[in-house]
């Protein structure tokens, strides 16, 4: 007859991912890169015409 296995148990280390402000800055500085690009890009299109 097979032994059942015990089951060991491990300890699962997390990373603390709480601080997300670098996150919230890289967003940021994307969202205000793609809104000056477009304002850019709009200003050019209006002083064609």
């Amino acid at each position: 007859m097979a032994k059942p296995e015990l089951r060991q148990k491990t300890k699962v280390e997390y990373e603390d991912s709480s601080s997300l402000k670098g996150t919230l800055a890289s967003v940021f500085f994307l969202g205000f890169f793609l809104i000056i690009t477009w304002l850019g890009v709009f200003y050019l299109f209006i002083n064609r015409f």
